[in-house]
């Protein structure tokens, strides 16, 4: 049975994360430490006491993610076991990591400097994003294409992640003011979430460009395992290529579902996701009803995969 590792992505955090597996396992605690010194401040404090409000911002979001998921890959045995990887759009630094792409210390000063400019760009350009429930793909594409109507008015599918669950991004007064349309087009249900920009969007362009000179001079090397990308949802294992898509990636749509897709044909039937809470494992349960499902985010769960030695 081939097993693929997923990692989550913003808006699955908590506060408290990560706490408990640096009490309970040193390497993770070693992890936690060695990241704070990277960065220049306490993230572990923000990760485990918050506030909440802290912790949403996205510039501490974003790494506290990464310090999440890289200790559940170094305290398991899970590593061994996967056939490939892919990440819900921050979530793709993580699998990086995991398929041997990038070092930990790489991976995470990528990670505070793509969360540091999506954090600056949404001071620039205030942008938001809406979920949309209950459209098929290209209606929201149409309808996208059909509200785009320049001035900086910019609203484009930002996240397919599972079949009739888009999340779309824009200029906020722009997403704001669509969400009606959509409603009166048939989606069952239009929800502003809480982001501080129009991630996935064109006006991401300046933080994809700044962000695309330092992946560039970072080492990467080809992947251990095949990695899935958001920008086409196809397996790809060569460092280039991995590169490309990571510049990429901060503008353009996270084919999630397409992602899912492509793995089940290729034979993947078996999805643990890495990281806080179980929002991807309810993604996969939409897209692949017959899929085996399971999570690892607590030195609990930690415990029970190394107990099963799966």
């Amino acid at each position: 049975m081939k097993t693929a590792l997923l990692f989550s992505g913003q808006g699955s955090q908590y506060v408290g994360m990560a706490k408990d597996l640096a009490e309970t396992y040193p390497l993770a605690k070693g992890l936690v430490d060695r990241a704070n010194e990277i960065l220049g401040y306490d993230l572990s404090a923000i990760m485990f006491d918050g506030p909440e409000e802290t912790l949403r911002q996205t510039r501490y979001t974003q790494p506290a993610l990464f310090l999440h998921e890289a200790p559940l890959l170094n305290v398991t045995d899970t590593r061994a076991s996967m056939s490939a990887v892919a990440g819900h759009s921050l979530g793709e630094y993580s699998a990086l990591y995991a398929a041997g792409v990038v070092s930990f210390e790489d991976a995470l000063q990528l990670v505070q400097l793509r969360a540091t400019l999506m954090y600056e760009a949404g001071d620039r350009i205030p942008g938001t994003m809406a979920a949309v429930v209950g459209l098929e793909d290209d209606v929201v594409r149409a309808l996208c294409a059909e509200l785009n109507t320049g001035n900086g008015n910019v609203i484009v599918p930002a996240n397919f992640n599972s079949p009739g669950q888009i999340v779309v991004s824009g200029s906020a007064e722009h997403v704001r003011a669509s969400m009606p349309i959509f409603k009166e087009r048939g989606a069952k249900l239009v929800k502003e979430l809480q982001v501080s920009g129009a991630f996935h969007s064109p006006l991401l362009a300046e933080a994809e460009s700044g962000l695309a000179e330092k992946i560039r001079s970072t080492q990467f090397n080809d992947a251990n395992v095949p990695v899935y990308v958001n920008v086409s949802g196809s397996a790809v294992t060569a460092a280039d290529e991995l590169k490309d898509a990571a510049i990429r990636q901060l503008t353009s749509p996270v084919l999630w579902t397409l992602t899912m897709q492509t793995m089940w044909k290729d034979g993947i039937t078996s999805y643990r996701e890495i990281g806080p809470g179980k929002v991807l494992q309810g993604l996969v349960k939409r897209t692949l009803p017959e899929a085996t499902i399971d999570g690892i985010d607590t030195a609990a769960d930690v415990q029970r995969v190394n107990e099963q030695g799966v």
